[in-house]
């Protein structure tokens, strides 16, 4: 048949974008929530690079590339009065600002796992029902 090659990578490229879409978006409605859950089990304060870092580490690729995104979250959940953040000398580079999750952000991080927890059960259990 000619032509279904390329009828079939068109159709695999508009699948990758879709996904491409998809992934975004969850993306951007978590970033929050896992900024906020490193932070809670950080030994220390942390810059915005170890936390990116300790995302790619634990995210299974989710979250890798992401880190010039985090820096509006970040300022964002300051705002919020979430996370505190100070600036230290670096003697390698730059200043750098250090975050660090407050009790507020402690609370808001238990309600939002609480939400986080019940809409994945209700989606998963959406899925259970599907046959790809």
């Amino acid at each position: 048949m000619p032509g279904s090659t390329a009828a079939m990578s068109a159709y695999e490229s508009a699948i990758d974008v879709q996904l491409r879409k998809f992934q975004k978006e969850l993306s951007a409605g978590t970033v929050s929530l896992v900024l906020l859950a490193v932070l809670a089990g950080a030994e220390a304060p942390m810059y915005g690079y170890q936390i990116a870092k300790q995302l790619e580490a634990v995210g299974e690729g989710v979250f890798a590339g992401k880190q010039s995104a985090l820096y509006p979250v970040l300022r964002n959940l300051e705002a919020a009065g979430l996370l505190d953040s100070h600036v230290e000398p670096s003697v390698a580079g730059p200043p750098r600002r250090y975050y660090r999750i407050t009790p507020a952000g402690r609370d808001t991080l238990a309600h939002w796992m609480r939400a986080w927890a019940a809409t994945r059960r209700s989606v998963d259990t959406v899925l259970r029902g599907v046959k790809p």
